[in-house]
C-alpha cells in the first residue's frame, strides 16, 4: 500500500450513517438512512441548530472510524460533493485538523454546471484561507459512471499543467449504491490498469501524485 493516497469520502446522502441512526435521527428518515433530497437537507444543516449538532457528532464519527484504519489521511471528498455546502466544508475543516487533515477535494470542472461556480469560488476561498490543500480543477464530474478508457486517455491529452484530479468510482462489481445502478464501475476500474492509459500519461511527461505531494 505504499504511496497509496486513501482519503475519506464523507457520506451524508445516498447511504447510512456511521452513529445508531438513533443517535442522529434528525438527518435520517424512518429506515435510518440519510435524506436523499439533498436540497431539504442542505437547508436543515444551515438553519437548525439541533440538526447541526447531530451533523457534527456524524462527521466526528466518521473521522474517527478512518482513523481506526490505520491509513494516513491523504484527503477529504463528500458523497456526491456534499461539502460544497458551506456549513459542511466548515465542518470538515474545524473537525478534520484534529485527525491531520491537509487537503480536500475541489470538484471544479471546466464545463461543469454554472450554477455551482459562486459556490466553488467559496470553497476555493475558504480552503487557501484556512491553509488546506486542493486540487487545481477535475476531470471526469460531467462523465460519472462513463470513464472508461477511451475517456481516460482524451482527459489525459488535455491536461496542461497544474494539479489535475481524473474522477471515476472504479470497483470490481456493479451497483455500489442504488444511485450509482448505472454506472460503469468494472469498465472504470478496468481503464485505471490500462496499458493505454499509462502509456497517454508516460507520453505527456505527467507526474502521477496524491493529494498530500500537493
Amino acid at each position: 500500500m505504499d504511496g497509496l493516497g486513501v482519503g475519506l469520502h464523507l457520506v451524508l446522502t445516498d447511504g447510512s450513517p456511521v452513529l445508531p441512526a438513533t443517535e442522529v435521527a434528525l438527518l435520517t428518515d424512518s429506515q435510518g438512512h440519510f435524506l436523499d433530497n439533498m436540497a431539504l437537507a442542505g437547508v436543515r444543516f444551515f438553519f437548525d441548530p439541533r440538526v447541526r449538532r447531530q451533523l457534527v457528532k456524524e462527521i466526528r464519527a466518521q473521522f474517527e472510524a478512518f482513523r481506526r484504519t490505520g491509513f494516513l489521511l491523504d484527503h477529504v471528498s463528500a458523497h456526491k460533493h456534499f461539502h460544497l455546502h458551506p456549513t459542511v466544508l466548515g465542518l470538515i475543516i474545524d473537525i478534520g485538523r484534529e485527525y491531520g487533515l491537509k487537503s480536500v477535494r475541489l470538484p471544479l470542472e471546466a464545463n461543469g454546471p454554472r450554477a455551482l461556480i459562486p459556490w466553488l469560488k467559496l470553497m476555493r476561498r475558504r480552503l487557501d484561507k484556512a491553509g488546506i490543500r486542493h486540487n487545481d480543477r477535475i476531470f471526469g464530474l460531467t462523465d460519472t459512471g462513463r470513464m472508461d478508457e477511451s475517456k481516460m486517455v482524451a482527459y489525459v491529452d488535455q491536461l496542461d499543467g497544474g494539479v489535475t484530479e481524473i474522477y471515476c468510482h472504479p470497483a470490481s462489481r456493479r451497483e455500489i449504491t442504488a444511485a450509482m445502478s448505472d454506472y460503469q464501475h468494472i469498465e472504470e476500474y478496468s481503464a485505471l490498469l490500462s496499458q493505454r492509459v499509462a502509456a497517454a500519461i508516460k507520453n505527456e511527461d505527467i507526474e502521477m501524485i496524491t493529494f498530500r505531494d500537493i
